[in-house]
């Protein structure tokens, strides 16, 4: 089976690509402006952009399987503009260019962000609605519009399946993720305090299992929630502290709190050309809900979840392979 994997070379697509090598798949890795990551594996690499349309009906030339990763991910208000021509105008672009090729099947990932959190004390699962409005933000909006063209596509006729990861972790994080870079802070004792806040969090390697075995076993239109286990960053702080030594702050500071020293915190990087870690949209989504359910995808194909403890480890390992922290 011939598969062509947009975004690529980042944290998903890295793992995806070494996924499909795995279960026998050939492997197209459009690329874009990176290759890191993908570096002698046997893989066939093409140059393209989401957003070039002709570029990516080039590079679905006989393909059978399109896995569509790229994305756009930012927890600030101002890019809204770059996240629409990414994550909505893209996903049209990949769509049309899979119409044109003649692609057996689209495998489009969307996000937990896509759907809306509230009420917070009943379980999530897929039928949840998309967000909407001017209050969400720009990010969670791109992506909801994005899932909601290929699902008007599926129902086109379309063969496409939609997988939507909670907060991915887990190894070949290579730029690093926003969160991967939060794990790196705390290892280099640079977090002075802990937010009193938790999120879902779902091994990139029970992501991508989880994926493959939906690409060949759920039926067209099928749409997946792929979750981990809910757990508050006190506890991940706790095993950092146990697995690698390094002490982790005890202070826990509100969200609320952290809500208002948000401002500042985005300002502060800005100055020092830095990404930020703290803004009012990463504290929303950390405002989030703690029953999320995966039992479609359960059933549908087998999928499970691996220990959080575990995950935590691999990633760290990882990051200490690649010299982004001291070895443990």
């Amino acid at each position: 089976m011939r598969a062509l994997v947009t975004g690529a070379s980042g944290h998903l697509g890295c793992n995806l690509v070494r996924g499909l090598l795995v279960h026998g798949y050939q492997v197209r890795a459009l690329i874009h402006t990176s290759r890191l990551g993908l570096e002698n594996l046997p893989i066939e690499q093409v140059n393209g952009d989401i957003t070039d349309t002709q570029s990516l009906v080039s590079a679905m030339k006989d393909i059978d399987i399109v896995f569509n990763s790229a994305g756009y991910i930012s927890i600030l208000r101002s890019e809204g503009d770059l996240l629409n021509q990414v994550n909505v105008d893209g996903v049209n672009n990949v769509i049309e260019a899979s119409l044109i090729a003649g692609i057996r099947r689209l495998v489009h990932f969307s996000t937990i962000h896509a759907l809306v959190q509230e009420p917070l004390n009943e379980t999530l699962d897929e039928s949840r609605p998309f967000v909407a409005g001017p209050r969400s933000s720009p990010y969670d909006l791109s992506k909801a519009m994005g899932e909601i063209a290929v699902r008007a596509a599926a129902s086109h006729g379309l063969d496409a399946i939609i997988i939507n990861p909670t907060g991915i972790i887990g190894p070949h994080d290579y730029r690093p993720s926003h969160f991967g870079q939060v794990i790196i802070s705390l290892c280099k004792r640079r977090m002075p305090a802990l937010i009193d806040a938790g999120f879902d969090w779902v091994d990139v390697r029970d992501v991508v299992e989880g994926t493959i075995a939906a690409t060949e076993q759920a039926p067209a239109g099928g749409v997946y929630l792929l979750s981990g286990q809910w757990r508050p960053i006190g506890c991940i702080g706790q095993l950092v502290e146990e697995i690698t030594g390094v002490r982790t702050p005890k202070f826990m500071t509100p969200l609320w709190l952290s809500q208002l020293a948000a401002p500042f915190a985005e300002a502060w990087a800005s100055l020092r050309h830095e990404r930020a870690l703290l803004t009012s949209i990463s504290l929303e989504a950390l405002h989030s809900n703690r029953k999320i359910s995966h039992a479609k995808a359960t059933e549908a194909f087998g999928y499970s979840a691996r220990p959080f403890r575990q995950t935590v480890e691999d990633t760290l390992k990882f990051f200490a392979a690649q010299g982004m922290i001291e070895p443990f």
